[in-house]
């Protein structure tokens, strides 16, 4: 019976410790995941891009399983167009991405010709002002809609009027024989200082003067030297759009003025 007690005792010893066992087992499947995580974010790079680039072209092959061809697999696929060979469906396919690279080609080529037409005007008329010292009164600027060409009121107009003076006709002739050549929309924008109209003058605010003033240049380019009306736009801004400040007399002066700006866009 002793014997028996004396077993009894170390089987009760062994269970108790068997939880290391476990624990042990726990902390290695912990490890091996860790690394097993480790390393699948470890991705190189080389090899991911081979991988990317084999399967765009697989799945982008007009030799597809859609077009009757071998497909991934190698295996032939059914054919889910209209009769024809593979041969002709890959003519076929091989026609429509020459169309659409033409096209491509096309609008980009209208592109760069608009760019340079531009970019041509633009030095044309930064040479007029220089050589005629208009540096005051003309002022030329790229900017993201097109090429701005901004003409001050002083250089246009009698102080709350809308007539156009003898003096500003020659810049704006000069202007008219540029705009001919050129495909696409000029817009003609009127604007003002913030001050008040107090002066006589037959328009009721900021707002009638500056549409009045973009009208005037307006009419003279489509009545008097018989641009085509449809290539032009003109709105007026009253003291909406300042480009410099109105609490200062110099800011006034640039504020008031018409802005010529020939548009950045294609033609359909």
């Amino acid at each position: 019976m002793r014997r028996y007690s004396r077993r009894n005792k170390n089987t009760g010893h062994d269970h108790k410790d068997r939880w290391l066992i476990t624990y042990a087992d726990l902390i290695t499947l912990l490890l091996i995941f860790f690394v097993v995580m480790y390393s699948v974010s470890q991705i190189d790079s080389d090899k991911y891009k081979v991988l990317t680039e084999s399967l765009q072209l697989t799945f982008q092959s007009a030799n597809s399983v859609l077009d009757g061809g071998k497909g991934v697999t190698g295996t032939a696929g059914q054919n889910v167009n209209n009769g024809g060979t593979d041969s002709e469906q890959n003519q076929a396919g091989q026609q429509g991405g020459d169309k659409g690279q033409e096209q491509l080609t096309s609008r980009e080529e209208a592109f760069r010709k608009q760019e340079q037409e531009l970019a041509n005007l633009m030095q044309v008329i930064e040479n007029y002002v220089d050589t005629n010292n208009l540096q005051n009164q003309v002022s030329v600027v790229d900017k993201p809609q097109g090429i701005s060409i901004t003409l001050s009121d002083q250089f246009l107009f009698d102080e709350g009027q809308a007539d156009l003076k003898a003096r500003s006709l020659g810049t704006l002739a000069r202007l008219a024989s540029l705009f001919q050549s050129i495909n696409t929309t000029i817009s003609i924008e009127g604007h003002t200082d913030n001050l008040p109209i107090v002066y006589a003058s037959r328009y009721q605010d900021n707002w009638e003067l500056s549409g009045a003033r973009a009208l005037s240049v307006l009419r003279y380019f489509i009545d008097t030297k018989k641009l085509d009306q449809a290539n032009f736009q003109y709105a007026g801004y009253g003291a909406t759009r300042p480009s410099a400040d109105n609490s200062t007399a110099a800011g006034r002066q640039k504020n008031r003025r018409v802005e010529i700006i020939v548009l950045r866009q294609l033609q359909e």
